[in-house]
């Protein structure tokens, strides 16, 4: 885990790791840097595992790439590939290496492949997945199961001027590799690749929209003027109700607030509904610091999602950088804890609460630990299957510091102005000093 401390420098500056968007230039014959990342199955895209955990080709000593915070939550373990790659230089079926695999290994990459495993490169901070084999199925009676390893890699490349535009991989023209029916080990596979250049008048800023491949499954498809349309009819609709509310809850709370030496019972008497109960709506709930905390931990999540919206809508976000948006949701939530302990502290104060100090502490742990307690459980469940999904004690640590370091004291920051900032409780109606009682309900 040693190999994913630099990272911790992803940080410094905070927002400059997914906002800078330099492009890569290369000259002629330079070698291009390529990255093996993961693998995993095709239908969980979540459950992914270090691309060398498989008998395939790998050198002596594995390079890891220093990666930022965003790309390890993402579950990316970056290592340096045997791929030698140059600037618009071609290649034809060039020996990567031999691997010599036990039965072990051959068992594990048959299990690999027929479980539909995908590969994912990294190819100039361009994506780039394929398939690890092949499975062939058919016919009922005899049934037929045929796996294949895909042994030749075969990397498209698009290029404007010097610098890179898109990256494929492709196994077309090559025949594949029979698992089936090996019975002398250990079994050796001659991996090979080859590299086609190709010039583009593509320009580098739409690369992003070029290299998307749609190697997942896409389901869903955003029509803006539908969600423009609903957006604005909703709004119209909420605006008509609050208008009729606000009427009838004027009549009704001037009606109350005249008739202070009417008998409630008298009052009680033309009223039905929630009506009946008007001297307690607006009733102190008996837990105050769960309420507050609640409602603060709330307000900063949606503070959290429009800051990340409206990033997104400006294009802030880096898209050659990968988990970009994972590293601005983490910093987020840390710059917003101060939004929790404002909101919570003033309800809380406003409301009659004393012990602020207390009501901080729950807000900046009410969200913390069972979020803690459900992620050490899955992290332990991805560790043990020595997933990438598991994160390394490294980003554990630093995600502690970010929430004791930034997180915990906005908090408290944001708890003081609200105690110092908050206004009286102004009730639109009375409420009674008795609660009315409520008759049990029969189960």
């Amino acid at each position: 885990m040693a190999a994913y401390n630099h990272h911790l420098l992803s940080l410094i500056p905070l927002f400059y790791c997914f906002l800078l968007t330099s492009a890569n230039t290369y000259k002629d014959e330079e070698k291009i840097p390529i990255f093996v990342n993961k693998v995993g199955p095709y239908f969980n895209p979540q459950e992914t595992y270090h691309y060398y955990s498989l008998p395939v080709c790998r050198p002596s000593k594995v390079e890891h790439r220093s990666l930022t915070l965003g790309e390890v939550l993402k579950g990316d373990r970056m290592a340096v590939a045997m791929y030698d790659i140059h600037f618009k230089t071609d290649i034809e079926n060039r020996v990567l290496c031999e691997v010599s695999m036990s039965k072990s290994g051959l068992e594990t990459l048959r299990s690999a492949i027929e479980d539909l495993y995908y590969f994912e490169f990294n190819f100039d901070d361009l994506p780039i997945r394929g398939f690890i084999g092949h499975l062939e199925e058919g016919h009922i009676l005899p049934h037929r199961h045929k796996i294949y390893l895909w042994s030749h890699l075969h990397f498209a490349v698009e290029y404007n001027g010097n610098q890179v535009i898109t990256a494929n991989v492709t196994t077309n023209g090559h025949e594949p590799v029979s698992l089936d029916d090996i019975e002398k080990f250990p079994f050796n596979v001659q991996h090979t690749y080859s590299v086609s250049w190709k010039p583009t008048s593509a320009k580098y800023s739409e690369r992003s929209k070029l290299s998307t491949a749609k190697f997942f499954p896409k389901s869903l498809e955003i029509h803006w003027l539908s969600i423009i349309n609903s957006v604005v009819l909703v709004f119209l609709l909420m605006g008509f109700v609050v208008i009729i509310m606000m009427r009838v809850l004027r009549n009704d709370f001037a009606k109350y607030n005249l008739n202070d030496d009417m008998d409630v019972d008298e009052m009680d008497g033309d009223d039905c509904g929630w009506k009946i109960i008007h001297t307690d709506v607006f009733r102190f709930p008996p837990y105050k610091g769960t309420l507050c905390a609640i409602l603060g931990v709330g307000c900063q999540f949606l503070t959290l999602c429009f800051g990340i919206i409206i990033m997104a809508m400006l294009g802030m976000f880096n898209v050659h950088r990968h988990g970009s948006m994972n590293t601005a949701a983490v910093l987020l939530y840390a710059l917003t804890c101060c939004v929790s302990g404002f909101v919570s502290s003033s309800f809380y104060r406003k409301i009659g609460g004393t012990k602020w100090v207390w009501i901080i502490v729950l807000t900046a742990s009410l969200f913390s630990v069972p979020f803690f307690l459900v992620w050490s459980f899955t992290n332990s469940v991805a560790w043990s299957y020595q997933s990438t999904q598991a994160l390394p004690y490294t980003t554990i640590i630093l995600l502690m510091f970010i929430w004791l370091l930034v997180g915990f004291p906005l908090t408290v920051i944001g708890g003081i102005f609200g105690k110092n900032w908050t206004t009286s409780f102004d009730a639109p109606c009375r409420t009674k000093n008795i609660p009315r009682e409520i008759p049990p309900i029969p189960w």
